[in-house]
C-alpha cells in the first residue's frame, strides 16, 4: 500500500490519481489478523499542503468472541480520509517542517505515501468493539470454564446461586 506521489506533488491543487486496492494484509499487525485481502478504491488528491487519501475499503479479520473466547471471522468496512504531508520539498529537496504531525501521515523523502499504518488504525477502530460469534452465544461456564456452546458442563448445581432463591420463588409462583 505504498504509492510514489512525486508527480502528484508537482501537479496543481485538485489533481487526482485513483487506484483499485486488492492487498494481502495478513502480516499487517499481530492485533489485526486479516483472513481476506483488503479491497476497495483509493483516491489520492493534491491539496495545498499535501495529498488527501480517501476511499471505501473492506476486509475480514479474525477476532475473539467476548463470551466464549473462540475466534471467528468478522467483516470490516470503513471509509478512509486522511491528509498526508510531504517531509521534503518536491522542487528543491529541502526538508519541510512537519511539526506535531503523526509519523504515519508523513510522505517520506522519496515521495512515497504509505497507507499501511493508517489502514491498520482504521481496521482496529472499525472492527466490532464487543464481538460476539453469535447473538445466542452461551459463553463459558463461570465455574469450570467450558464453552457452553458445545453443551452443558455438568458442574453447576441445578439449584443455582442461593442469592437468587427469593427471585426464583417469585418466578415459580407466577407459573
Amino acid at each position: 500500500m505504498r504509492y510514489n506521489v512525486a508527480q502528484l506533488l508537482k501537479a496543481p491543487v485538485g489533481a487526482r490519481r485513483e487506484y483499485d486496492l486488492d492487498e494481502d494484509i495478513h502480516d499487517l499487525d499481530e492485533d489485526v489478523r486479516a483472513t481476506e485481502p483488503l479491497t476497495g478504491h483509493i483516491k489520492l488528491t493534491r491539496t495545498a499542503s499535501g495529498i488527501l487519501a480517501t476511499g471505501r475499503l473492506h476486509t475480514t479479520v479474525t477476532i475473539v468472541c467476548r463470551r466464549c473466547a473462540e475466534e471467528f471471522n468478522s467483516p470490516v468496512d470503513f471509509e478512509l480520509e486522511e491528509e498526508y504531508v510531504p517531509t521534503v520539498d518536491i522542487q528543491t529537496g529541502a526538508r519541510l517542517p512537519t511539526g506535531d504531525i503523526e509519523e504515519a501521515l508523513l510522505i517520506d523523502a522519496h515521495h512515497t505515501l504509505d497507507l499501511s499504518e493508517v489502514v491498520r488504525q482504521y481496521i482496529v477502530l472499525h472492527r466490532e468493539q464487543y464481538p460476539l460469534c453469535d447473538e445466542a452465544c452461551a459463553g463459558l461456564c463461570p465455574i469450570c470454564g467450558q464453552n457452553l456452546n458445545e453443551g452443558p458442563c455438568g458442574c453447576q448445581d441445578a439449584s443455582g446461586d442461593p442469592r437468587w432463591s427469593a427471585l426464583r420463588e417469585l418466578l415459580e409462583g407466577e407459573e
